[in-house]
């Protein structure tokens, strides 16, 4: 197994001379990589097309443009968020002044996805530079040529022991993962997910978890049905499903299901017949997906071709939680349909599973929206749309319990890769006598203040 040592001690090195401390250096880093981007965006669009057949519109809607749009946030925010905290100080600590920095953790790894390829290897990027790190990037060796791509535009504008890409498959990860960082960002499947932990825990490693699960959408009686149809076609579809938060099964409400599969199945058809769909990613993963096809009804699509790794955006009805379709993510462009006449019983079929990373809820009564939030644990999520919350820079994006630890995108991208170091600054004017044990009466006085 290779070694990285040399590397991540370099990495450390520089790290130490206090450079990337600098705002000034930090920013200057981020628009090199939003000049990058651009520069390379045609590169990175005949990538993208090469690896997954997505097309330049969903190539810069989704992965270039997002990222141009997170540079632009961030480098017009951070001057303000580098600078120190000052928060309050109580009565007992009168005469000192509290703050809270916030400090680089060094060198970081960030390990990226292939569904995403460049739009989840970059944004973590981000949150690393902005908050003053180093940083190795082990990109997706699933989608081969972005990944190239990525690692060439960043070995031209960064050296080495700053931001490096470091190529190759599972075990260049373990590889990496054998060696000491200061954090380590990882998005992926859950399975993965615990051996990164795992690995993390052994040198106390803190972690960020971009994972997954089933993420529930939700269809009540008195939603806006073609608008509904409209934007779950679109958040399910997008990418051929293969989005960590894309509606991974529909629960509708028996009273309008026939009316609302009517209207989906004309959203689908409009936005997608006449698309060249994003391809599925490897045979594995094609295999997997094609399986569900013989399960419950197929009511739209269906037709697959495993020489092109193509799926039919597909519905399937007669689903119920004992199928096999319904055990883990699908993360294809495969729907099932449950239908529900209580709410209740739609809370408690998605609470006997772990938490999702997203939640969506079509519906127009308060009472049911405060319902199923109050009701249901979950990363994110949309009332009345879907996958639209991860575009907000102001949203921390992020999982709970197996989909995943701790949140990022705007500020929150520079919050996950700083430590939040606490400092007091104390007067030397004067002194507080009676927090020394040999100060008459000072237990006393102590009680009047810590009570």
């Amino acid at each position: 197994m290779e070694s990285y040592h040399s590397l991540i001690t370099s990495q450390r090195e520089f790290f130490r001379t206090n450079q990337t401390k600098d705002v000034a250096f930090r920013l200057n880093a981020l628009k090199k990589l939003r000049s990058a981007v651009k520069l390379y965006e045609r590169e990175f669009i005949t990538a993208l097309k090469t690896d997954l057949n997505k097309s330049e519109f969903e190539a810069y809607s989704t992965e270039i443009g997002i990222i141009l749009e997170e540079l632009r946030f961030t480098i017009s925010k951070l001057r303000s968020w580098v600078k120190p905290i000052k928060v309050k100080t109580p009565i007992t600590h009168i005469g000192s002044a509290s703050y809270v920095y916030s400090e680089p953790y060094g060198t970081t790894l960030i390990i990226s996805p292939w569904n995403y390829p460049f739009q989840l290897a970059a944004a973590p990027l981000i949150g690393a530079i902005s908050a003053g790190n180093c940083a190795i990037i082990k990109p997706s060796e699933l989608t081969p040529r972005t990944s190239q791509v990525f690692a060439k535009m960043i070995r031209d504008i960064f050296p080495q022991n700053y931001i490096t890409v470091v190529q190759g498959g599972v075990e260049t990860s373990q590889a990496l993962l054998q060696e000491e960082f200061g954090k380590v960002f990882f998005t992926g499947s859950i399975l993965v997910g615990k051996t990164v932990m795992e690995a993390a825990a052994k040198h106390l490693t803190p972690v960020t978890l971009e994972l997954g699960g089933k993420s529930p959408c939700i269809v009540h009686e008195d939603a806006s049905l073609k608008l509904a149809a409209r934007r779950i076609a679109w958040g399910k579809f997008t990418n051929a499903g293969q989005t960590c938060i894309a509606p991974d099964y529909l629960y509708v409400h028996k009273r309008i299901k026939d009316r609302f599969l009517a209207l989906l199945r004309e959203a689908i058809h409009e936005m997608y017949e006449e698309q060249s769909m994003t391809r599925i990613v490897s045979d594995k993963h094609f295999d997997r997906l094609t399986s569900f096809l013989k399960q419950g009804e197929i009511l739209l699509g269906g037709k697959s071709n495993r020489e092109m790794l193509s799926i039919e955006p597909t519905i399937l009805t007669d689903i119920t939680w004992d199928d096999r379709v319904m055990s883990d993510e699908i993360f294809g462009p495969i729907l099932p349909v449950l239908e529900y006449t209580a709410l209740d019983d739609v809370v408690e079929g998605i609470r006997k599973h772990p938490n999702p990373l997203a939640l969506y809820l079509f519906t127009a009564s308060t009472r049911i929206q405060n319902e199923v939030l109050n009701s249901i644990s979950f990363g994110g999520g949309c009332i009345n749309d879907t996958i639209y919350h991860f575009a907000n820079p102001h949203l921390p994006f992020g999982g709970v319990g197996t989909s995943g630890i701790g949140a990022y995108h705007g500020k929150n991208s520079f919050d996950v890769f700083s430590h939040k170091k606490s400092v007091l600054k104390q007067t030397t004017l004067f002194d507080i006598p009676f927090r020394y044990p040999h100060v008459k009466n000072a237990l006393k006085r102590i009680k009047m203040f810590l009570k």
